[in-house]
């Protein structure tokens, strides 16, 4: 999901990679590899989760931190997130149709990061903001309050499977790219910072960083 609209590097990179290899499969041949591409949220459970974390602090009797009251995020099971990967990977190689582009998947309805806070409390038994604080830290750099799975340009549509969509592509030359990709290896391995969000600006266009978010007065954030 950190590829749509990418405030962050991490971000950008991600994309730069969805559209190396989209322009890979779109000029692969019947016989050559195929590179499918697959896009979702966060998994729950997997390294970097909330949810360990959130667990981790409750046994430590907290406090749970959350970056902003308003964040929101996307969930799935490492089961759900495994089998329609599986899915979209036979489902792309098989149909020729499919070549460049991206497969996303069904996440549902984001979560807001507050309320899976609140709910991991009541399941340890306990009262919210009464047994175990909940502390906003702030949005750290680079972070949005609410991630996007779909780009404006992408148009979806169905496929075959139950929680797999297919977005539209939007490529480039996989020959221009590979050129610009070593351009951009060679800023990085150079220390270059500078250099290397322009090239990252110029090759993804709507990779825009974010700006400092401040949290609301308590009184704003009670009122909503």
């Amino acid at each position: 999901d950190k590829a749509v609209n990418p405030s962050n590097v991490m971000g950008a990179t991600k994309r730069l990679a969805e559209s190396y290899c989209q322009a890979l499969d779109r000029e692969a041949g019947p016989d050559d590899t195929r590179f499918v591409t697959v896009r979702f949220g966060n998994v729950l459970g997997s390294t970097g989760s909330v949810v360990p974390l959130f667990q981790k602090q409750l046994a430590a009797g907290g406090p749970l931190t959350v970056t902003h009251p308003e964040v929101e995020r996307y969930f799935m099971t490492i089961r759900e997130a495994v089998e329609l990967v599986l899915m979209a990977s036979a489902s792309g190689a098989a149909d020729a149709s499919a070549a460049g582009r991206i497969f996303v998947l069904d996440m549902g309805d984001p979560v807001p990061i507050q309320d899976l806070a609140r709910q991991m409390i009541r399941l340890a038994g306990l009262e919210p903001d009464k047994d175990v604080e909940i502390v906003f830290t702030g949005l750290r750099p680079g972070e949005k309050l609410k991630e996007e799975l779909l780009h404006a340009h992408e148009n979806l549509v169905e496929t075959a499977f139950d929680g797999i969509l297919l977005a539209s592509p939007r490529t480039a030359d996989p020959k221009l790219l590979a050129r610009a990709i070593g351009e951009l290896d060679a800023e990085a391995r150079a220390g270059a910072d500078a250099k290397v969000r322009t090239l990252l600006s110029r090759l993804v266009p709507e990779y825009a960083p974010a700006p400092k978010t401040s949290l609301p007065t308590p009184d704003a954030a009670a009122a909503r």
